[in-house]
């Protein structure tokens, strides 16, 4: 069975989503901005998921993560629980 390494934001909002991935796009460190601005407990560990496997996340993330470039920051990602971005590390 597959599986992949992921972090992510989840913030309320589109656009709170869509001004922090501008900040990522700028430089600014993906862990730091998780930590200060997620609202999923997983930022206290700068957004990291751990290792996860197809069905383990909601739909739309586990599209993003299983599907989508790695090593990209992909989102806003709409779910019941709000807007994130992901970014996945490896893949197997």
């Amino acid at each position: 069975m597959p599986k992949a390494m992921a972090r992510h934001i989840l913030v309320k909002t589109e656009a709170e989503a869509a001004q922090l991935k501008k900040r990522l796009d700028g430089g600014e460190a993906f862990d730091v901005l998780a930590r200060k601005h997620s609202i999923c407990p997983s930022g206290k560990r700068g957004g990291d998921l751990g290792e996860v496997r197809p069905g383990q996340m909601v739909r739309s993330i586990d599209q993003v993560i299983f599907k989508k470039p790695i090593r990209t920051v992909h989102g806003p990602v709409k779910s019941q629980f709000g807007y994130h971005l992901v970014q996945v590390f490896y893949r197997e």
